[in-house]
């Protein structure tokens, strides 16, 4: 009896600091990414209670370009993330993590303008805010820019004062002056 063959993926990591507090980049191989990793997250540790796994690597080569991009994005040099990543979320989740990466830097919406977007009817709003909670890939999937109707911010995994910040860095609010 031949046994089927095991794959194993390896899972690196490599963590960043910037502007908003330590960033970790989660990613795993793949035959189809350039550099051979895909990015499967991006968080902030310290809010999202991600912890690095035992089996995991770390090794900061695989997410070099992505750091160069975070940089340039941090800079004001880049408007848009140009990397291979890859998320497992349900179809559902996949659709409202699609229709994040539609909305323009520097611009906000609101979730019932999203929920017209991905054609979520308005009384399951509440799931969309869900999915856009479980977005696995902070700042590149910009749920930051999903803001409540009236104006206020609405919660955001890594903190409200960070999607203040990024919404101030991308120029869609005005910095507060003390």
């Amino acid at each position: 009896m031949i046994s089927p063959e095991t794959t194993t993926v390896t899972t690196s990591y490599t963590t960043f600091d910037s502007p908003l507090g330590e960033l970790l980049l989660v990613g795993e191989e793949s035959a189809t990414a350039p550099g051979g990793t895909a990015l499967t997250s991006l968080s902030m540790p310290q809010q999202r209670g991600v912890t690095v796994q035992p089996h995991w690597r770390r090794d900061p080569g695989p997410f070099a370009e992505a750091v160069h991009q975070l940089r340039a994005y941090f800079a004001g040099e880049r408007t848009r993330f140009e990397l291979a990543f890859r998320t497992a979320g349900t179809g559902f989740q996949e659709r409202v993590w699609r229709a994040l990466e539609a909305i323009p830097y520097g611009t906000t919406t609101t979730y019932g303008r999203l929920a017209d977007v991905t054609g979520v009817p308005r009384g399951d709003v509440r799931a969309l805010g869900a999915a856009i909670g479980a977005n696995p890939l902070l700042i590149l999937r910009p749920c930051h820019r999903v803001i409540g109707a009236d104006g206020t911010m609405r919660g955001y995994a890594a903190g409200v004062e960070r999607k203040i910040a990024l919404l101030t860095h991308e120029g869609a609010l005005q910095p507060t002056l003390i």
